[in-house]
């Protein structure tokens, strides 16, 4: 389960959802996210740090067909997760969006732990469900919806595949935080 952010994230939050901070962190969070991944094992990232909760999402590449891997925050409801293509508040949606649109099916790896995902878009109410949600651990997601007016800010539900477990662990709503 994500937990609140506590007094320190929130001002630290306030700090990051400025415009040009956005714009910079738009640019190099991905891989400092990436790197610290790769040297925890999966446990570790600058964005969990300020509390909010992060998976790597794989997806095949819409054009390549290369796999991509890409540290995102999600927010858990169940067994599903929600995600916010909100890429900052930028021009365009995020690459891994297209991705999961071209291919749903993706794979998760949350706390070192792997599973198997099917990605689908929401819309309507329960949209404003995850985006609502979203905000409230993260209020950068309302200052991203007024830069983005120009665009839909999709929302991106994951449901799990098959039984998630790798070597016996299986992902629980508690492991996701």
């Amino acid at each position: 389960m994500t937990l609140q952010p506590n007094a320190f994230q929130k001002m630290t939050h306030r700090f990051l959802m400025l415009k040009p901070v956005s714009r910079l962190l738009s640019k190099i969070l991905y891989r400092a996210d990436n790197l610290l991944l790769w040297a925890s094992k999966g446990k570790l990232t600058v964005t969990r740090i300020v509390g909010l909760s992060v998976i790597q999402l794989t997806t095949k590449g819409a054009k390549t067909g290369k796999l991509r891997a890409m540290p995102l925050i999600s927010f858990p409801d169940g067994e599903k997760l929600a995600l916010i293509a909100s890429y900052f508040g930028g021009e365009h949606n995020p690459g891994w969006y297209y991705n999961l649109k071209a291919d749903p099916e993706c794979e998760v790896r949350i706390n070192g732990r792997i599973g198997k995902y099917i990605a689908r878009e929401s819309f309507d109410e329960e949209r404003e469900k995850y985006f609502q949600m979203a905000n409230s651990f993260y209020e950068g997601y309302g200052k991203y919806r007024e830069r983005a007016a120009h665009r839909h800010i999709p929302v991106m539900v994951l449901e799990p595949k098959d039984s998630l477990t790798t070597k016996d662990t299986k992902i629980t709503k508690d492991s996701l935080s």
